[in-house]
């Protein structure tokens, strides 16, 4: 395989995890008697330009279907995340009425309503129909396709230039990401901004965050990686912030590279700088990571299995991608996690890909009356840890796998 970014040949393995469904196909319960789709997941280095990547073996319209299940708006962190992002950015670029804000990966209109509030003209672009039908319920304008040169040429000749375009956690999920930054640099306006957010890969590898990996992201993003990237399809990094979202997260902050006039920001050369001083650029740094998320591994099933062996029920917590990329990665099925509880509707009444774990109800748990609740989206401990409390009135604990195996 080659590199995805500059096509150099791929050699070097980061982590092999085996193999799973895509980590958001949720089967339905008269499925439970087909076949699923299973791929091998190993992730690559490209020790060129140091982009790391899934090895190709689906595509963006198999994984982002009909049935792509993930709604923002379920998670009140990340609503507040979010508003607070637009309030940042109307303050420090002066967005307002007459501007135009565009969402790439608009999911189903968690960011864009608070955009909407301020009478701001947007529109959203997400190809996945049950979010985009969702965000065009709060009267947001949708176009339902995948981003791409072509469509960011028909928007820029229907005069749907923007002053800001907004990409949340969707620079990792494209397989064609030349083609992809690239219409970034058509559809801005000449002093126009775009922000991109995504996992930090540095926080990934020092936190031992093996369970963000799954089929649906193709890309593993350093700002290194994505410097160089943006420089080659004309765009210019002028600033990034490192925040707590996913585990660890950076916000790159970006111009046309022809036409931009705002300065470069000291963080750029400070992370740069930090990112090339342990090791991100060289090969050593990537090797060792497999016998660490092995470790995980092993400490949860040996977790699971002494729980049943002491008559113990273990449930668990958000039917999220890296929980589907943990239990398929350990082989966990429903003999020691007995059922998964998730906030989304749409969700439950399903099956977890691959480990067939049902999905149900809050109310569930609190009649099932667990002994151990594992929170799956362990990045969102806090938020779940609030808003199970009552579990501790039963006798439950809670329990994390990651970065290693906790509880309380």
């Amino acid at each position: 395989m080659n590199c995805r970014h500059c096509y150099n040949e791929l050699k070097l393995t980061l982590i092999d995890l085996g193999s799973a469904p895509p980590s958001n196909a949720y089967i339905l319960a008269e499925m439970l008697h087909t076949p699923e789709k299973w791929y091998p997941l190993r992730v690559l280095v490209c020790e060129s330009c140091w982009l790391v990547q899934t090895e190709d073996f689906t595509q963006a319209d198999d994984l982002f279907n009909a049935g792509y299940s993930y709604f923002s708006s379920f998670s009140t962190s990340w609503l507040e995340h979010s508003e607070c992002y637009v309030e940042d950015m109307v303050r420090r670029f002066g967005i307002n009425g007459q501007s135009h804000v565009v969402e790439v990966a608009a999911n189903d209109g968690y960011l864009l309503q608070y955009v909407q509030d301020r009478n701001i003209p947007c529109t959203g672009i997400e190809p996945t129909n049950k979010t985009a039908t969702a965000a065009r319920s709060k009267d947001i304008e949708i176009v339902e396709e995948f981003f791409s040169v072509q469509l960011a040429q028909t928007l820029a000749k229907q005069g749907k230039q923007a002053d800001l375009i907004v990409a949340n956690n969707v620079l990792a999920h494209v397989p064609d990401i030349n083609d992809f930054v690239s219409g970034f640099a058509l559809l801005l306006k000449p002093q126009g901004v775009a922000t991109f957010e995504f996992p930090h890969l540095m926080r990934l590898i020092a936190e031992n965050q093996f369970d963000t990996i799954y089929h649906e992201h193709f890309s593993y993003l350093t700002l290194t990686s994505v410097n160089q990237i943006f420089t080659k399809n004309g765009l210019d990094v002028f600033d990034v912030e490192e925040l707590v979202t996913h585990g660890g997260s950076l916000r790159v902050f970006a111009q046309r590279a022809d036409l931009g006039q705002q300065p470069q920001s000291s963080n750029l050369k400070k992370l740069l700088d930090q990112e090339r001083g342990v090791g991100m650029n060289t090969a050593t740094y990537y090797k060792g990571f497999q016998a660490r998320a092995e470790m995980v591994k092993n400490d949860l099933l040996k977790f699971l299995l002494n729980a049943k062996d002491q008559g113990k029920t273990v449930a668990a917590y958000g039917a999220a991608a890296k929980g589907n990329t943990m239990l398929n990665f350990a082989g966990v099925r429903s003999d020691l996690v007995k059922f998964v509880v998730d906030r989304n509707p749409k969700k439950q009444g399903q099956f977890m890909p691959g480990s067939r774990i049902p999905i149900v109800d809050e109310a569930h748990l609190k009649a099932a009356k667990p002994d151990y609740v594992v929170i799956l989206p362990w990045n969102l401990k806090d938020e779940i840890v609030s808003q199970l409390s009552y579990v501790k009135e039963f006798g439950a604990h809670f329990v994390t796998a990651v970065p290693k195996l906790l509880q309380s």
